[in-house]
């Protein structure tokens, strides 16, 4: 079943969001070369204990961390710890969440630690993000999942392949074992969002008022495979190819899309887009 919000449930999950995206701006601010990916976990405890919220990944399923840390070839649900540490021309997914009074947000972003990165890299985040936004102009009224899902891939298939460097083995891959979800009160709940079109799972549901998605595309250099690693968490690319992956959370109103962990909700990249975002609830 999905869970339909009222526009106070949504106005509660948007004070979320903006938790999430006051971690996002510190974590990448502090994502420099001689940093720990631990230390990027305090920063994102921090904001949460600055802004009275609580953490939806600490603890979920066991995960011993705050944010997810996840570092060139690691895709998703890297370990923040002492022993990995920033080096110039790493680029880091960083994945984070909060609570507040019982409603969650959910979003992730790729940062470019120093300088000096292969021009491969900058254009696998680039497509990574815009296909992510794709994602979010196709949440319309009277659409289905699988049309969000349509858009990403086409974007991701519609662009030229990178050419082949140290890290690219001259394609994308569409992560296949990971893809977007439902989001209220819990951080994962139906329905799945897949980043690629499938037969087998059919159109979807319809897209209605007070439904909320996490839409975060995952695209690698390489491979659409992963494998976790001994720690049951560390997702990396079986080929060893370096990833991306963006993450936003969105309400979808009767007045359009809302991006609930955007400063903006939005309106900037949307308008890009000729999608004109819900009105902010709080603002």
């Amino acid at each position: 079943m999905v869970q339909i919000k009222t526009p106070e449930q949504i106005a509660k999950m948007r004070e979320a969001g903006l938790v999430v995206a006051a971690i996002h701006s510190a974590t990448s601010e502090a994502a420099v070369p001689g940093a720990t990916t631990r230390d990027l976990d305090e920063v994102a405890r921090k904001v949460i204990a600055d802004h009275g919220a609580k953490s939806n990944f600490l603890g979920y399923g066991g995960f011993p961390a705050t944010i997810c840390t996840s570092v060139n070839e690691v895709v998703v649900h890297g370990i923040p710890d002492e022993k990995t540490v920033l080096k110039d021309g790493d680029i880091i997914s960083i994945d984070a969440g909060a609570i507040v009074d019982g409603w969650h947000g959910d979003a992730a972003f790729t940062a470019f630690v120093g300088t000096g990165h292969a021009p491969e890299l900058v254009e696998l985040s680039r497509v990574t993000e815009e296909s992510m936004w794709a994602g979010i102009a196709a949440m319309k009224l009277g659409n289905r999942l699988v049309d969000v899902s349509k858009a990403i891939e086409t974007y991701i298939k519609r662009q030229p392949r990178p050419p082949v460097g140290d890290h690219s083995l001259g394609r994308y891959g569409i992560i296949e074992d990971y893809g977007g979800h439902g989001i209220g009160t819990e951080m994962h709940m139906d329905p799945h969002l897949l980043n690629y079109v499938s037969r087998k799972r059919g159109k979807g549901p319809k897209l209605v008022p007070g439904f909320c998605l996490a839409i975060e595309p995952m695209v690698s250099l390489g491979t659409p495979h992963t494998e976790v690693l001994k720690d049951d968490w560390t997702v990396i690319t079986t080929d060893g190819t370096w990833s991306s992956h963006w993450e936003h959370s969105i309400a979808l109103t009767e007045e359009g899309p809302l991006v609930l962990t955007a400063v903006d909700g939005g309106r900037a990249k949307l308008a890009e887009l000729g999608v004109v975002a819900a009105p902010d609830p709080l603002a």
